[in-house]
């Protein structure tokens, strides 16, 4: 009953320092907002912005090699609204406002400046306003390559998007006077983009640089082969951005483990168990290469009849044993076999017991003889000591004759 009590106090114990523990780890666990675990998608009136940008544009086109280059450049202006679906992906739609400056083979074409000098006799120069709707596609590459960070302040945005234009061009009477720009049939589509560089200044407001390419299909510029020809124009703008409420996005909230003051005890059990582990695998495989001995076991007689107490005549079950090992006897010739008689110790005289092992093992001869064993197949003899010697209890076990090959 004491062990009991003391076992059953060691383990309250034990229990208690466990719970304790288990109370302090839970006590200094921490929790954050981890965003390298992967982010939460807002809802859909979240993370949207709007962009005014302007710039300068820069035409390419065939005969516009022959301007003289600061003479091709042209202001430019975008203003868009968009949303953020997730930290990669996004799109804008807006309008944007394209000034081309280029080269027509003659004056009767539209958008030829009148009264404007032939360059080489050949080219007057021409100038449009290019104004529609544009839609992008977005790609966030610093957090797809980087992983999202809410604090990051460069944002690099790769951009693919189409768009069309209405031409608007300055417009001349038949007296060679100005009335001002309006539009001409002549509406253009395009394809294009671009990468944003954005630096955050705060979280409402980033400020960007937008490098832009732009295909333009059709514009008339080489007199009437150049409708429906494919022309270009490179583009940078300076933009600002505002950014609405919800501006970033929820990171999954993870534990935070508080790292043990000092670890040098733990390190040291852990490599004291590495040892014994690598002594025992050594240990193991010594053992597993040892040579296995061969155990020889010591045989045993080939049978043993047993004796009721002072008998020494076969009981009819002996018999039929007897005859049996006569059989196998007749069938292996060649080999020989001794009968030895037994008597236990423990009962009856010294001379009692010496005829009892006498006459049992003599018994035994006679009816192996009877059933065709040959006299010098076999030899008899008495033991004077206990077969079995298991003690007074097992006296049972000595009262035999047992019947071994030589």
């Amino acid at each position: 009953m004491k062990k009991a009590t003391l076992i059953a106090c060691a383990c309250a114990l034990f229990m208690g320092a466990q719970s304790l523990a288990a109370q302090e780890a839970a006590q200094e666990l921490t929790y954050v907002s981890d965003p390298s675990q992967g982010v939460l998608l807002n809802r859909m009136k979240d993370n949207w912005f709007i962009t005014a940008e302007g710039g300068a544009s820069f035409y390419l086109a065939a005969n516009g090699v022959h301007r003289n280059v600061a003479d091709r450049f042209m202001p430019a202006a975008s203003i868009y609204g968009g949303k953020w679906f997730s930290p990669v992906f996004g799109a804008r739609f807006g309008v944007n406002y394209l000034g081309l400056k280029g080269l027509a083979s003659g004056p009767e074409y539209i958008g030829t400046l009148q009264g404007a000098p032939m360059i080489d006799g050949k080219y007057t120069k021409t100038k449009y306003a290019e104004i529609g709707p544009v839609f992008d596609l977005m790609i966030n590459l610093t957090n797809w390559w980087c992983g999202y960070k809410p604090n990051r302040v460069y944002n690099a945005t790769f951009y693919v998007g189409a768009g069309a234009y209405f031409t608007m061009t300055r417009h001349y009477d038949s007296k060679g006077e100005s009335e001002g720009f309006k539009h001409v049939d002549n509406e253009l589509m395009t394809l294009r983009a671009g990468l944003i560089n954005s630096f955050n200044v705060s979280k409402q407001v980033a400020l960007s640089l937008d490098l832009r390419f732009s295909g333009l299909d059709g514009l008339q510029n080489e007199g009437g082969t150049g409708w429906n020809r494919k022309y270009g124009s490179i583009q940078a703008y300076l933009g600002v951005t505002y950014n609405f409420k919800k501006r970033d996005w929820t990171a999954p909230v993870v534990p935070v483990c508080p790292e043990p003051e000092n670890c040098d005890a733990l390190r040291a059990r852990l490599a004291a168990a590495d040892a014994r582990i690598a002594d025992l695998e050594a240990q193991l495989k010594d053992c597993l290469n040892r040579p296995v001995e061969k155990v020889v076991e010591p045989k045993g007689p080939l049978a043993t009849v047993y004796y009721p107490i002072g008998v020494s005549r076969l009981s009819r079950e002996n018999q039929r044993v007897v005859k049996a090992i006569a059989h196998v006897m007749t069938q292996n010739p060649d080999k020989k076999y001794t009968l030895t008689g037994w008597a236990d110790n423990y009962t009856g005289t010294d001379n009692i017991n010496k005829r009892l092992r006498k006459n049992r093992a003599e018994g035994v001869q006679k009816l192996l003889v009877r059933n065709g064993v040959p006299e010098s197949q076999l030899t008899v003899k008495t033991n004077d000591g206990n077969l079995s010697d298991l003690g007074e209890k097992c006296v049972a076990l000595d009262r035999a004759v047992t019947i071994d090959e030589n």
